[in-house]
């Protein structure tokens, strides 16, 4: 149920929830853990490094001291040390209502000059890292008789891109991945779904060139490149009981680009 909040005056779509976003310290990583602050959740946003996770929480404590946030860094590659954090933070708040698996890592090096090592390295993080997070928080959804697991996939899991094959490989896998892991679980009360995100103005898309930038703009038919709020938004909606009946979906959030 949505529960109306007291001190803002609006809706709360996640108040009560328990929330774990994996890359949550920039980007729409961090975009994504400010909105579902922002509507009642208690999040543990996860980071790569204890420097960057840290500089999250403090940037996120000036906006408002007040938000339940807290950080942690497990490497999302040893599938037993985020099973260990998954534990740690069921064992402290008894329960686990979202995963969002946003971690992960672009790529455009060339097929001629991927090396297997590199390509294996893409893979690791934007797949095997979803897989290593999924497996301990089903087992609590399931115990506790649902939830909500939401990717990270990306405009190019529907296009492909003109150079490099490892990015848009681990997106259509993520895709399968997701739609699969709707089907298995739906029978429990777990919704599984993905964002696929067009050109969205992160920290490196802001720092490209206007003639880089311009053609991109022109490919999409509203004229603008997304914000990582756009984005963020996507999450809430699959998150919050308003897509109660939503499961198995890629949400694209990306303006209608063309390829």
């Amino acid at each position: 149920m949505i529960e109306i909040g007291e001190k803002r005056g609006g809706v709360l779509m996640l108040k009560g929830k328990v929330a774990v976003v994996t890359g949550g310290t920039r980007g729409i990583g961090y975009a994504v853990v400010k909105k579902y602050l922002e509507n009642g959740a208690q999040v543990i946003l996860f980071g790569s490094r204890k420097e960057t996770v840290e500089k999250a929480l403090q940037k996120l404590k000036e906006e408002n001291p007040d938000w339940p946030v807290e950080g942690a860094w497990p490497d999302l590659k040893d599938p037993e040390a985020v099973r260990s954090e998954i534990e740690r933070i069921h064992q402290k708040y008894r329960r686990i209502d979202i995963l969002v698996n946003n971690a992960g890592i672009s790529d455009r090096v060339p097929t001629i000059d991927c090396d297997p090592a590199h390509f294996d390295e893409v893979i690791s993080l934007n797949v095997n890292a979803i897989f290593h997070a999924v497996q301990p928080v089903v087992k609590i959804m399931k115990e506790q008789g649902g939830g909500c697991i939401l990717n990270t996939s990306s405009m190019v899991s529907k296009f492909g891109q003109p150079s490099g094959v490892a990015y848009p490989a681990s997106k259509f896998a993520v895709n399968g991945l997701t739609i699969s892991l709707a089907r298995e679980l739906g029978p429990y009360q777990i919704r599984v779904n993905a964002v696929a995100p067009g050109v969205t103005r992160t920290d490196m898309v802001a720092s490209l060139p206007e003639e880089i930038i311009k053609p991109l703009i022109d490919r999409i038919p509203l004229r603008r490149i997304g914000e990582p709020e756009d984005v963020a938004n996507a999450f809430l909606f699959l998150a919050s009981d308003l897509a109660a009946y939503v499961t198995g979906e890629i949400l694209s959030v990306d303006g209608a680009a063309m390829s």
